[in-house]
């Protein structure tokens, strides 16, 4: 990848701009968690891009409106949206957009450059660290609590990483849905360690307008 970039917080007008966007652009930035006093590392390597009120796998679809749980959504952008899946695991989106709009992107698979001692523990030993976005949030130690927090603060930053070509990223559908699962807002690092399902459905049309 080259030589490591500065640990420089992407900055709020990264955020606030169309979810997809935003989900394509972050591939090759980095996480960094301070956590528990616990630090470790990954780039970004997998998203999906969740709309706002027309998207109807999006929690901020129109039928759900503004709810206790997806609130965070809602802006301003550059927070985090985090949430329990099935009960069971945490996922960690992102805020993008102008405030009102309700859009985010989740953040699904992580490629660890530091600290992997440190998401092994929390893995329990388990492998792959943070390929996945319940692996990714137990790897890094977030939960609930980081609830709305901005990602330019520790414990957890979103920093200035490297540049993916676009040769090196796959668009496809998103997975582990059942609703609008065939719209391209899912992407990834070709050949990545930390991407979930490399091969789920590639080269696919526009979402409907």
């Amino acid at each position: 990848m080259g030589r490591l970039p500065d640990l420089r917080p992407l900055p709020v007008r990264f955020f606030d701009r169309p979810v997809d966007v935003v989900a394509r652009a972050l591939l090759g930035s980095r996480l960094i968690s301070t956590i528990g006093g616990e630090t470790c590392a990954g780039v970004i390597v997998e998203t999906e891009a969740y709309g706002g009120p027309e998207d109807p796998a999006s929690h901020a679809s129109t039928r759900a409106g503004i709810t206790a749980r997806n609130r965070a959504m809602f802006g301003p952008p550059g927070r985090l949206y985090v949430y329990r899946s099935y009960g069971v695991h945490w996922c960690l989106n992102v805020v993008t957009g102008p405030e009102g709009r309700g859009e985010a992107v989740l953040l699904r698979g992580l490629d660890p450059t530091g600290g992997a001692d440190v998401m092994t523990g929390r893995r329990g030993g388990f492998t792959p660290l943070a390929a996945g976005p319940g692996r990714l949030t137990q790897a890094l130690g977030v939960d609930g609590s980081l609830y709305g927090h901005p990602v330019d603060q520790s414990p957890l930053l979103i920093v200035d990483g490297w540049t993916v070509p676009d040769r090196d990223v796959v668009v496809t559908g998103r997975i582990g849905i059942s609703t609008a699962a065939d719209w391209p807002l899912r992407f990834y690092v070709a050949g990545s360690p930390g991407v979930s399902a490399p091969s789920a459905r590639p080269s696919l049309p526009e979402p409907p307008a």
